[in-house]
């Protein structure tokens, strides 16, 4: 059985951590570099690293931040935002980060999922969806950072990435973001079950049951938080102990 997988996110704007409610309202976290130090002697089994403005704002990744971050780090490192071609992954890559996730360009590309799958290998492509409910069993895909609203519903979406070659889907509920109330459930369930490929559940979680919930009756591979983990609510620790205790494979 593969361990399930505890994930921080850091979302980026100016080169500080942020952090919303729905994808709103974002306020300062801390140090970018600071906060990535923490999660890497924190036993985080990865990290997240989301330019969340860079797609909207037409601009690229930092760079230079994500090359500050990637040496000093021991464990596993994702980069998104903005990426719109494949000269950007490669310098994304190289710049130290383990996989690149990409968006907005997939929507409006979705061949540049097949492209970047065959130049740089499916286990470096993360594709992102934000995902917002529509109707009592359909969400809808947003871009650019949740500003812009599509006709893709993100169930078949996921199923189109993993055909294009995606390694793993990052799922974020927008409804459910930053609201500690749990993650949706119903999105991920339906979403994990209709690929095959790892998906990683993202936005809602507020305490301990929610990590667990999310990896067993919903399905994901891994869990994806931030508030709950930059303003010390909890631990990885802490959550990784406690998924133990439940019954759940994790690494300690």
């Amino acid at each position: 059985m593969l361990a399930k997988r505890i994930i921080p996110c850091l979302d980026i704007d100016k080169g500080r951590v942020v952090k919303g409610v729905n994808f709103r309202n974002l306020k300062d976290a801390g140090s970018a570099l600071k906060n990535a130090l923490f999660y890497d002697k924190e036993l985080a089994d990865e990290l997240v690293f989301l330019d969340i403005t860079a797609s909207w704002q037409r601009r690229k990744i930092v760079i230079n931040l994500v090359k500050r971050v990637s040496r000093k780090l021991f464990i596993p490192f994702t980069v998104g935002g903005g990426i719109k071609n494949l000269e950007e992954i490669g310098d994304i890559l190289r710049s130290g980060a383990d996989k690149v996730s990409i968006n907005t360009h997939a929507v409006r590309k979705p061949d540049f999922v097949t492209q970047a799958a065959r130049r740089f290998g499916n286990q470096c492509i993360v594709v992102a969806i934000d995902a917002k409910k529509t109707s009592a069993h359909r969400w809808g895909v947003f871009i650019e950072g949740g500003r812009k609203k599509t006709s893709l519903d993100a169930v078949s979406w996921a199923k189109e990435v993993e055909k294009r070659g995606a390694g793993e889907i990052l799922l974020t509920s927008m409804d459910f973001d930053g609201t500690k109330d749990g993650y949706d459930y119903g999105l991920t369930r339906r979403v994990s079950r209709a690929v095959k490929i790892p998906v990683i559940a993202s936005g809602g979680a507020g305490k301990p049951e929610h990590f667990y919930e999310v990896l067993t009756y919903g399905g994901a591979q891994a869990a994806l938080a931030a508030s709950v983990f930059h303003y010390r609510r909890y631990s990885v620790k802490y959550i990784k102990n406690y998924l133990k205790r439940k019954g759940v494979e994790v690494r300690l």
